[in-house]
């Protein structure tokens, strides 16, 4: 028989416990085990907390980033604006043609991580104020992923504000002016050489054949003033200055009182930093006027445009400064490219210079997409940019360290007979 321990107490007032409860109870408690705390065991839940913890940051972060405006599981949405109407128009149209053409390309071909590409465009009439409105609807009403396609120097200087305080990156300008690539803005991305690219290169054709008088013919706006800038500094490298100036506001063919200076200046040539229609009324006018030096234009005029403002005839050896290939040859695989697609998804559009350089600009956007990988975020998108060259068949651009200008490329080509392209 098992003997029952006393407690002192007990002992004192010479009582003794009852069996049953009270004893078992007593027992049972000097018998429970003392709760010990091992190492591992600590340490292996730790672990497994910071399994979970990490887990739930890895599906938050997902989440997130399926909730970058402008990205949902099956579409990512771009935005442009551009003058779709009014003098300018005809720029617009046809660059958002070939954006919506390879688009539609990439989409047939099952989109970009299994995502159809969406393009938003409105008309800005290549105005500021529009520009800027439009930008606020992109971002804010449309939630786009990002901006692409945008034209003119002028509106693309008045959104830079509104790009620095979204964050929304934008690929592809119309413009090749130093002030919207010096101080470089980490949010803009240009496709296309910058008009001092361009000015260069005219100058330097033109003193080869021996000429030295050069007046200015300029747009009075930021587009205008940096292809001005742009020449006079070309000339000072050969110890010359324009023999004259003029200019025309924009959106206007009022060239009168230019025609009036330049064509009494003796000028050899005239680089004209304008659009196509002022710059069709500007030759005329000049030739009636009795003077014909050569003409000479920037890129941004549009070829195509100018020679059917002119007429093949008239448009007969005019000078461009060109910043991509042309869109009716065959040496440079991406014109092929633009070319066939123009017959699968655009059967209505002509190749034109505008048209492949927004097939390009698309084209350049989509394999940025593509380098950002399925787990997109704008900040991925500017990383894929500046990730190095992208060969968008045959045309090279690649954003160096430091600058957001991607292409160096200009080409002088002539207006030959029948309004044919001469490189």
């Amino acid at each position: 028989m098992r003997r029952i321990k006393h407690h002192p107490e007990h002992r004192a007032t010479g009582k003794t416990p009852k069996s049953g409860m009270s004893g078992n109870f007593k027992e049972s408690r000097e018998q429970s085990p003392v709760l010990e705390i091992r190492p591992e065991v600590c340490l292996n839940r730790l672990l497994l907390l910071r399994a979970l913890l990490a887990a739930a940051f890895l599906w938050l972060h997902a989440t997130l980033a399926l909730a970058v405006d402008g990205v949902s599981d099956t579409t990512i949405r771009l935005g442009m604006s551009s003058p779709l109407s009014g003098p300018t128009g005809a720029y617009g149209r046809a660059m958002k043609e070939g954006i919506e053409t390879y688009f539609a390309q990439v989409n047939a071909a099952g989109g970009v991580a299994g995502r159809k590409l969406e393009l938003v465009a409105l008309d800005d009439g290549y105005e500021t104020e529009p520009a800027v409105a439009n930008t606020r609807r992109l971002i804010e009403q449309e939630k786009v992923f990002a901006l692409m396609g945008y034209y003119g120097t002028s509106p693309t200087a008045a959104v830079l504000p509104v790009l620095d305080a979204s964050g929304v990156p934008l690929i592809g300008t119309i413009s090749g002016a130093d002030s919207l690539r010096r101080p470089v803005n980490r949010h803009v991305f240009h496709l296309r050489a910058s008009y001092g690219d361009e000015t260069a290169a005219i100058v330097k054709n033109l003193i080869t054949v021996g000429i030295r008088r050069v007046a200015v013919l300029y747009q009075d706006d930021g587009f205008g003033q940096a292809g001005l800038k742009g020449v006079s500094e070309a000339l000072v490298a050969h110890q010359l200055s324009p023999v004259a100036t003029a200019s025309v506001p924009r959106n206007s063919v009022d060239v009168a009182q230019a025609v009036s200076t330049i064509a009494k200046s003796g000028a050899q040539a005239v680089v004209m930093v304008t659009l196509y229609r002022p710059t069709a009324a500007f030759i005329k006018q000049m030739r009636a006027a009795g003077a014909t030096p050569f003409f000479v234009a920037l890129s941004p005029v549009g070829t195509d445009q100018l020679i059917a403002e002119l007429g093949a005839d008239n448009a007969r050896g005019i000078q461009v400064s060109q910043v991509i290939p042309s869109p009716w040859g065959d040496r440079v695989a991406v014109v092929r490219e633009y070319k066939k697609a123009l017959q699968t998804y655009a059967k209505q559009s002509a190749p034109s210079y505008y048209g492949l350089e927004g097939y390009l600009n698309a084209r350049l956007v989509t394999a940025a997409l593509q380098r950002a990988g399925r787990n997109l975020s704008r900040e991925r998108l500017a990383a894929a940019l500046r990730g190095g060259a992208f060969d968008l068949g045959g045309y090279r651009v690649e954003f160096d360290e430091g600058s957001n200008s991607g292409s160096n490329y200009v080409e002088i080509s002539v207006v030959g007979g029948g309004g044919r392209i001469l490189n």
